[in-house]
């Protein structure tokens, strides 16, 4: 995630923009190297390089992820909890928004991202799972790319081993969506439920678990990729058939 602060938009957006020329730069440096090398398959190259970035880059994170479950004695959690906060009392709003001059509606926030200090090796072990299983989950795209690109561009495009890595992707999208939302919230109402007593106000005597169904669109949208390649095998199949056939008669 790219994200600027400043007090007016412009500073931000400019800072924005310098970000997102610097990520743009090092796509060209890379479809440069392909072109000079003389590809002819640049795009192909390009994408296979940076996703091949990515996956290392996620490989690092997990095994900071692991370190950090037992290096340190603090454990972030970032998962929806059933504790509330409201607003300072200090910061001016209306209860019901029937003000007559333009005023925010008194309102809250729910207690999501946190840190817990001095926590046990089980809640580290917890919270590293489920940051483990979010960083797997957004690392899958660029497992399948790296597949797709590695095996067209060694004329291999309509494949068993694409197909079936589509398939395992989709599957692997779907497990690790629900895995990542359920474990980010228990391990959020666990963490309060060890840094707060029983007797406080905040304490979460329930737990507050949500699955989105973003991954399982995504599941069935790599499921309809694998029938396209399924059926693009079957006509490469048919095709070097009707190939030997017409050398047999020649």
């Amino acid at each position: 995630m790219i994200s600027f602060g400043s007090e007016a938009v412009w500073p931000s957006l400019l800072n924005i923009g310098i970000a997102l020329a610097v990520c743009a730069a090092v796509v060209a440096l890379v479809v440069w190297n392909s072109r000079r090398r003389g590809s002819r398959t640049v795009a192909l190259d390009a994408a296979l390089t940076l996703s091949g970035w990515w996956i290392t880059l996620s490989a690092l994170g997990a095994v900071s992820f692991i370190i950090k479950a037992f290096a340190v004695d603090w454990a972030e959690l970032h998962g929806r909890t059933i504790v509330f906060l409201d607003w300072p009392s200090n910061l001016p709003c209306s209860e019901y928004g029937d003000s007559t001059t333009t005023m925010l509606t008194c309102s809250g926030t729910e207690l999501s991202d946190f840190t817990v200090g001095n926590a046990s090796l089980g809640l580290r072990l917890l919270a590293a799972a489920a940051q483990l299983s979010t960083l797997a989950l957004t690392t899958i795209p660029a497992v399948i790319l790296a597949l797709i690109c590695f095996h067209t561009l060694r004329g291999r495009a309509f494949s068993r081993t694409v197909t079936r890595a589509l398939v395992g992707g989709a599957i692997a999208f779907a497990v690790l969506g629900v895995l990542s939302d359920l474990l980010s919230g228990i391990a959020a109402t666990i963490g309060l439920r060890e840094a707060l007593p029983a007797d406080s106000t905040w304490y979460p005597h329930t737990y507050w678990l949500t699955v989105t169904p973003l991954p399982f669109a995504a599941a069935l949208g790599l499921l309809a990729l694998a029938a396209v390649f399924r059926q693009g095998m079957r006509v490469e199949q048919e095709r070097a058939a009707l190939e030997r056939e017409t050398e047999g008669l020649v």
